[in-house]
């Protein structure tokens, strides 16, 4: 007589097991952020001035570590006087925005609007703000529950949701990177075309948000191209038998008309205004705000005269380009070497590799972009010490810089804080080359442990999909 469970006690057990992983995940992502939005609100709070400014804000922000973009842009954005984004808006000679014109793409732009309704000061602005963007770290927090399972407390739970997670508009973005990642992984009742094509609109819309998930089209493509993964335990050709051209090709199409669905609007109301963002990003400079290799090792080569700064910036802004060009190629053409290997392209690992390259090489690296990258060390089986190592020098920057900041405006010794904020740097840009070969390599976390998937072919085309 069998003592053991039966299969469906089994698969229940599972579920439940999930379902309760899920929820605790969950709530603690929102402990989490309210730890964060408390953080941020210590900058916020009356005496208001006339203009809604929180009296406090330009007291404490660097000192007590609670500076907020968002807090801050309630006043220069016409963002206080409730302006729509972009339609009025501009740019002037010298890079200054004008009207109702935002330096992020449209539905940031929105997003912003959206949380000055009803504001009549710069902590109300934050409060509202932080309501409405708090529901996509929640989404996020689920979806990579489901997708990698307990490694996604270092979402819900760690330092970086902490510090940034109302430090500026990306929970949004990050939400859509991640949700494309969970539309081609766990929705396999979907033929791979029809994921992948999904996957492409999700990433059409985080790029509306911010630019960097348009990047994740590209290691897509070739996913879907080469017919995705498949069960090579069981003996399958590493070759594809055909390659999916159609769907890739589709997929392209599906972000680039998302993106020009989203924009179209905006810039036919007022192109001025919608190309001010573009202009505004072209226009900024890799200075001590921007925290990048660029400012912290190649400025140093420079002199302290204008015609030196000048040569600077002008070499920055052909370097920075063109090594985060190569760096794509390079991980295109690692994850095609993979594949050829292995039998299926590391779409997820190449996408992780293409952002380590821009974050590593763009003239701007801003503190939140943490944010970006957390979602690829919950999903791909990189070391725990290397990730610990990451969230060390990621403080060195979250943190040291605005007390560097403080101690060059309130004229103290600065070299101790200096110190911090360039271990943050480096430390942080070498972890960025570790992890960018990691990703290309890395399994998916739980992959090995589960069951080998059923292949099935797409009628339409007869490409093996999972």
């Amino acid at each position: 007589m069998p003592t053991g469970l039966a299969a469906s006690d089994r698969i229940a057990g599972r579920v439940t097991r999930t379902a309760a992983l899920a929820a605790v995940v969950v709530l603690l992502c929102g402990l989490t952020l309210a730890l964060a939005y408390l953080n941020k609100a210590r900058c916020t709070g009356a005496p208001f001035g006339e203009d809604g400014r929180s009296a406090v804000f330009d007291v404490l922000k660097d000192s007590d570590v609670c500076y907020s973009d968002i807090q801050f842009l309630w006043l220069g954005r016409d963002i206080d006087n409730h302006v729509f984004p972009y339609v009025d808006g501009g740019i002037t000679e010298d890079g200054t925005l004008t009207g109702g014109a935002v330096e992020y793409p449209v539905l940031s732009g929105v997003l912003m609007w959206l949380g000055a309704v009803g504001a009549d000061n710069d902590a109300e602005f934050l409060s509202h703000s932080a309501l409405l963007l708090a529901p996509f770290a929640l989404l996020t927090a689920w979806l990579l529950v489901r997708l990698a399972g307990r490694a996604a407390l270092l979402w819900a739970a760690g330092p970086p949701l902490v510090l940034y997670a109302f430090h500026n508009w990306e929970l949004p973005v990050v939400c859509t990177a991640v949700a494309a990642v969970y539309v081609v992984t766990a929705m396999t009742r979907y033929s791979l075309r029809t994921r992948g094509i999904l996957a492409a609109v999700l990433l059409g819309v985080g790029f509306c948000f911010k630019l960097y998930p348009g990047i994740f089209v590209l290691p897509l493509m070739a996913y879907v191209l080469t017919g995705g993964r498949r069960d090579m335990a069981a003996g399958a050709d590493p070759e594809p038998a055909r390659l999916d051209v159609r769907g890739a090709l589709m997929s392209a199409a599906a972000a680039v008309g998302t993106v020009v669905v989203v924009n179209l609007p905006f810039a036919l109301a007022g192109y001025e205004g919608w190309r001010a963002s573009i202009t505004f990003q072209q226009l900024r400079q890799a200075d001590i705000t921007t925290n990048s290799i660029w400012y912290w090792g190649l400025r140093q080569l420079f002199g302290q005269d204008i015609e030196s700064e000048t040569a600077f910036q002008h070499a920055v802004s052909i370097a920075s380009p063109t090594l985060v060009l190569a760096s794509f190629a390079l991980a295109m053409w690692l994850g095609w070497k993979r594949c050829t290997m292995a039998g299926a392209f590391p779409w997820i690992g190449v996408s992780g590799a293409m952002l380590c390259g821009f974050l590593l090489f763009h003239k701007v690296h801003s503190p939140q972009y943490t944010l970006w990258l957390i979602p690829f060390l919950v999903l791909l089986e990189v070391p725990w010490s290397a990730i610990g190592a990451y969230l060390v020098a990621d403080a060195a920057i979250g943190i040291g810089v605005f007390r560097y900041f403080y101690s060059i405006g309130s004229g103290t010794s600065v070299d101790q804080m200096e110190s911090v904020v360039q271990f943050g740097v480096w430390g942080r840009a070498i972890l960025l080359v570790v992890f960018f070969f990691l990703f290309v390599r890395a399994m998916p976390r739980g992959f090995r442990s589960a069951p080998p998937p059923i292949p099935h072919f797409d009628r339409g085309d007869m490409v093996p999909v999972t």
